[in-house]
This record gives structure tokens, sequence and C-alpha cells, in this order.
């Protein structure tokens, strides 16, 4: 069993999130997150820690790079049971995130909508996915929840066990994430070859 102490947040469909949020939270889990979703979870009454105080970078490129960074997936990547990973991080001031909650941005649903080139470029995840494989890379340590379909799978664990996962659990959320990653790419070349 893993204990989920810090939860990184970054998702563009926030419905359905309300109740694992507060699962999470009393369960005395920490919030780490950016923009929108970041006014979201305080919104709700949490607390919730900038991605930019930890990076101490701004979100830049109007807004296309604000995860991308070594604190963040130093915090993802880093292997807990690895002596010389819990050097560097500590090093390097590295906080380990257990959890990763991800919603990509509407890919398909822009290109049904639209025909704006620009429009349709800008809603390629590029953060979130990187987010989603890096979580899942490491799932021996962390909990990837890829899309808001795996909310209540993940409410379902805090509720019966706290919040703390099995590593067969968090290989199951893998398996989704590497099928959501899969899916989303497959759409990418799917209009970039028409």
């Amino acid at each position: 069993m893993k204990k989920i102490k810090k939860a990184l947040v970054s998702v563009f469909h926030k419905d359905g999130l309300d109740d694992l949020l507060a699962a999470l939270h009393a369960d005395g889990v920490e919030f780490l997150s950016t923009g929108g979703t970041q006014k979201f979870i305080e919104g709700l009454g949490y607390p919730c820690e900038k991605v930019e105080t930890l990076t101490t970078y701004p979100s830049i490129l109007g807004g296309r790079v604000k995860t991308l960074h070594p604190k963040v997936f130093g915090g993802i990547l880093g292997r807990r049971e690895l002596e010389s990973d819990a050097q560097e991080m500590a090093k390097y001031d590295i906080p380990e995130i257990d959890l990763v909650i991800v919603d990509l941005y509407p890919f398909e649903e822009t290109v049904a909508s639209t025909t704006d080139e620009s429009a349709i470029i800008e809603k390629i995840d590029i953060g979130g996915i990187s987010l989603i494989r890096a979580a899942a890379k490491n799932f021996n340590d962390v909990v990837i929840v890829p899309s808001k379909a795996e909310y209540g799978k993940l409410l379902e664990i805090v509720k019966e066990q706290g919040a703390q996962t099995t590593k067969e659990q968090r290989r199951w959320f893998a398996t989704q994430a590497f099928g959501v990653s899969s899916h989303y790419d497959t759409a990418i070349h799917s209009w970039f070859a028409k």
C-alpha cells in the first residue's frame, strides 16, 4: 500500500471532481495545481499550492508551459525506493507527488466544432499528456487518474481504504492512462493525416 500525500490536479473538465477532492482532503491529501483548476479547488474551500510557487516560474507562452518543469516531473518520476533518486530529490527540493489527476484539452470536440486550424492546434495538450505518461510510467509509486471517467474509481477506493492504493490498483490506473494517451494521439494523428 502506498499513501497519497500530495496530489497534482490539472483538469479541463471540472464536473464530477468535487466529491473526489472532498474525500482526498478529508484524508489529509495536499493539493498542487495551476490556473483555473487551482481557483476551482480553492473555491471549494481547500488549500492549494500553486505550481508556480513550487517551480518559481510563471505560466508562460499563453499557458502553453505551466507544469513542464523538473520539480514537477521529478516529483512524479522519482523512484521512492531508490536512494540516489531520494538524494537528488532532497538536493533539489523536489516534493514527492503521489497522485496526478488530469483531464486533457478536448481535442476531438474542438475538431468536431470548428475548422479553425489555430484553435485546433491549441487544443493539443502537451503538459497533460506528459503528466499522464510520467505518472503511469512510475505506477509503482504514483496513482494516475487520466480522465474524468476514472474520478469515480479513485473515489470508491478512497472511501473504502482511505487515500492509499495497492500496486495492482495503481497498475490498473496506469493501464487506463496509456489507453487515454493512445486514443488522444491517434485522434491527433488522424486530424493531421487528413
